[in-house]
């Protein structure tokens, strides 16, 4: 496939090196200095748009991909208060979006997982939840992408609680995520049930950037020809 990175730092110049390993080309590398770039690219230059920016531009370039009928894969967090706009737009288009706040595919079963003790600790009520997040000193966002799917998860399937908050002491009703950022971390996640006689503890653990550039290259793959909202459970069905 053609594909442009929109993002080459770290992420992005990961996504290129499997890209290529895996025949692709990349027609385009946009990042911060030259923006602009992209406004020139069309649907017949690119099969795939790959964004792995930040949370200032992602939004507007989301938006150009989706005006230009270039399917997108994002995985940039930080930016997500306006992702319905970005939802109701695709399919106004009949664009392709596809989202992920993690492309692991090991990340992505934690997630089920985490919904899968949620429902069986629901009912036991002695028991605290206390969800932490490490990251490396360079993540732009807290939380991370990541721990905000895995509280909205644990909130999906557990009735007493309805929001989350961050680095705060949490009401009866919320899930606390406590977010460190330290070292060169790829990324810890980790959520814990405690209770005055005992611990029940999850834990996903990331050894380097690969398993999720690999994931979002797969999910490029994937996507292709495909219309629609679109996510990693459309994925792994």
């Amino acid at each position: 496939m053609k594909i442009v990175l929109i993002g080459y730092g770290k992420m992005g110049k990961e996504i290129e090196r499997l890209a290529l390993g895996r025949g692709h080309q990349v027609v385009a590398k946009i990042d911060v200095d030259n923006q602009a770039d992209l406004q020139s690219l069309s649907a017949s230059d690119v099969d795939v748009a790959i964004e792995f920016s930040n949370p200032a531009s992602a939004y507007a370039n989301i938006l150009t991909c989706i005006n230009k009928q270039i399917p997108v894969v994002c995985g940039t967090t930080g930016w997500l208060e306006k992702k319905a706009e970005v939802e109701a737009l695709t399919k106004e288009k009949n664009s392709t979006f596809f989202y992920a706040s993690n492309y692991s595919i090991g990340v992505n079963l934690f997630f089920r997982l985490n919904k899968m003790l949620a429902q069986l600790m629901s009912p036991q009520k002695e028991y605290d939840i206390y969800t932490n997040e490490i990251h490396h000193l360079e993540k732009k966002d807290s939380p991370s992408g990541t721990a905000i799917t895995i509280a909205e998860g644990i909130i999906d399937a557990y009735p007493a609680k309805d929001k989350w908050v961050n680095n705060e002491i949490p009401a009866a009703n919320e899930v606390a995520i406590w977010s460190q950022r330290e070292s060169i971390i790829p990324g810890t996640h980790t959520v814990k049930y405690i209770s005055k006689v005992d611990q029940i503890e999850i834990t996903h653990e990331a050894f380097s950037r690969e398993g999720f550039a690999l994931g979002a290259v797969i999910a490029a793959e994937w996507v292709k020809d495909k219309k629609g909202v679109l996510g990693m459970d459309d994925m792994l069905k």
